[in-house]
């Protein structure tokens, strides 16, 4: 496993001034007096609110008090071909990283389905959720054929609602035949499966996202939704992306899903190329409000 290092938290470049003589100071006084704004100091545009570092003692233990597993095979309305566990061996913390393993094997789990792969799906319901602000996750992703790693988020009134109805934004998804390419897609009621409103970002040069590690990030706020690799903003949506006659529905919490799938109508079935185990390794999951708004954060504990 490649060695790696955190990055430091998302927060705003603060630049201190040198001493100035005394005439340098005469002018500079003389023109923020013209232009009091470009002398007060800004406030951080966002506040962290939420985060796993998973810098936990290498082993099984993920944390319990922020995260659940989703369990069972039975495709996950997209003919998914792996049955998800909550198995150490799908699912570990490995020095400081949550790694999360597809295994090629035949498993039976709780719901009775057998299949022949098992991989892990983490989420944050009933743990935590939050409407609105800016979801960030530095990830390494598998490739291969057939392989579907995505962090993103559903609407947390999904019990009631029902998807796509209570909401969905695919922060980042890849299909293990595109390495070069991730998509954030959103879904809602009249725009779902794939009518889902996408985008995608490439990688130049021939790099495979599966090479390193990169920040995947999505800032929403009322009426629009942003969304970044690396710190680029490669695309912008608000409800003026509907289809005509639909409803734009993020505007309650959401909670965070973490998951490897293996199959599926999208990137297709593994092939005699897909090499198993595949793993994702993520570095920190970091969630945060505007500094103005930081106390409504909704946590469930």
């Amino acid at each position: 496993m490649v060695l790696h290092s955190k990055r430091p938290l998302f927060a705003p470049i603060i630049r201190t001034g040198a001493p100035l003589s005394v005439l340098a100071t005469v002018a500079i006084t003389a023109f923020l007096a013209a232009c009091p704004t470009l002398c007060a100091a800004k406030p951080p545009a966002w506040k962290l609110v939420w985060r796993d570092e998973f810098d936990g003692a290498s082993g099984p233990a993920v944390d319990s008090s922020k995260w659940n597993f989703d369990v069972g095979g039975k495709g996950w309305g997209n003919n998914e071909l792996e049955t998800y566990t909550n198995r150490a061996v799908n699912a570990h913390l490995e020095r400081g990283l949550l790694v999360i393993t597809a295994l090629k094997e035949s498993f039976t789990g709780p719901d009775g389905a057998t299949r022949n792969y098992s991989s892990a799906r983490l989420l944050t319901r009933n743990k935590f959720s939050q409407a609105y602000g800016r979801f960030e996750a530095r990830i390494k992703i598998p490739y291969g054929q057939g392989i579907w790693p995505a962090f993103w988020l559903l609407g947390d009134n999904i019990g009631i609602a029902h998807w796509p109805n209570c909401g969905e934004i695919d922060i980042m998804e890849n299909i293990g035949r595109e390495p070069a390419i991730v998509h954030g897609t959103f879904h809602g009621p009249g725009y779902s499966g794939g009518s889902g409103i996408s985008a995608a970002y490439a990688l130049p040069n021939g790099r495979k996202f599966s090479d390193d590690f990169h920040t995947f990030a999505l800032e929403w706020e009322p009426n629009v939704i942003r969304f970044y690799v690396d710190g680029i903003l490669y695309k912008t949506r608000t409800p003026a992306d509907l289809p005509a006659g639909t409803t734009w529905v993020f505007d309650h919490p959401f909670f965070i899903i973490l998951n490897v799938a293996v199959g599926g109508g999208w990137p297709g079935n593994p092939d005699a190329t897909t090499v198993f185990p595949q793993q994702m390794l993520v570095d920190y999951v970091r969630v945060y409000q505007r500094a103005t708004l930081a106390k409504r954060a909704s946590a469930v504990h």
